[in-house]
C-alpha cells in the first residue's frame, strides 16, 4: 500500500476506472450477445435492432479508450455480415 497521499488517490482512482471500463466491456458483450441470439433465431427486425444498440456501444467504448478501434471495427464488420446474410 502507498504511503504517499498522491498514490493513495491515484489507487482510489485506478479502482473506480477499472469498475467502470469493466461496466462498458460487459454492455458490450451483452450487445453483441443480443444481435448474435436473434440472428440464431432467424428475427430480422430484432437482428436489425439489436446491431443498432451494439454499434452504438462499441462506438462508446471505443471513444473512451476501453477497447481500439481495429477490435471495434472487426466486431462490428462481423455482427454485420452476420444480420446481413440472414435469409
Amino acid at each position: 500500500m502507498p504511503n504517499i497521499k498522491s498514490a493513495k488517490k491515484r489507487c482510489r482512482v485506478i479502482k473506480t476506472k477499472t469498475e467502470q471500463n469493466k461496466m462498458i466491456k460487459t454492455s458490450v458483450k451483452t450487445a453483441i450477445k443480443k444481435v448474435e441470439r436473434a440472428v440464431a433465431n432467424n428475427d430480422k427486425d430484432a437482428a436489425n435492432a439489436a446491431l443498432k444498440t451494439a454499434i452504438k456501444s462499441i462506438d462508446k467504448a471505443t471513444k473512451n479508450g476501453v477497447s481500439s478501434k481495429n477490435k471495434s471495427a472487426r466486431n462490428k464488420a462481423r455482427l454485420t455480415k452476420k444480420v446481413n446474410t440472414m435469409e
